[in-house]
């Protein structure tokens, strides 16, 4: 089942988040990881800046968690996380699936440039690498991030 989070869920989502960011370590800059990969002051930021969080309840838990977050002319996808033990079940696909029916916008979603498997996960489900120029643009535009992040960042996009 598919169901919006709350403020009761912010524990979880801290914790599925944290968990399945472990993926990156190592593999993203070193001067980009941090540990925990999102703090919880970072995550209270991310909901009053406008991010909604769906989440995937299987037996009473949530295993998996995505955000969007309207922008005006498009919707960005943030923090699309499963737990490590759920990957590779669909929890990705019918999350992603079920945000692209919640908006009638084009999609965009920003991931590590190194952080391959995301990359395919999403061009697996349509999503088009964004050309470098156009990329940058979109990070200043859409995105409170810093210059390094960009640098190191790419996005996908779907209209």
């Amino acid at each position: 089942m598919i169901r919006k989070c709350t403020e009761a869920d912010i524990d979880v989502i801290y914790e599925i988040i944290n968990d399945a960011a472990q993926a990156y370590c190592d593999v993203i800059p070193e001067d980009m990881w941090h540990d925990p990969y999102m703090s919880k002051a970072a995550l209270m930021q991310e909901l009053q800046d406008g991010v909604v969080f769906w989440g995937i309840v299987e037996n009473d838990s949530l295993v998996g968690v995505m955000g969007m977050q309207d922008k005006g002319d498009v919707t960005l996808v943030r923090h699309a996380y499963t737990k490590t033990e759920q990957r590779t079940k669909g929890i990705g696909s019918r999350l992603l699936q079920f945000i692209e029916r919640e908006t009638d916008k084009p999609i965009l979603v920003g991931t590590w440039a190194d952080a391959t498997w995301a990359i395919r996960f999403y061009q697996s489900n349509g999503y088009k690498l964004v050309p470098e120029k156009e990329k940058n643009q979109l990070l200043r535009d859409y995105w409170h991030i810093s210059d390094r992040q960009i640098e190191t960042s790419v996005v996908l996009a779907k209209k």
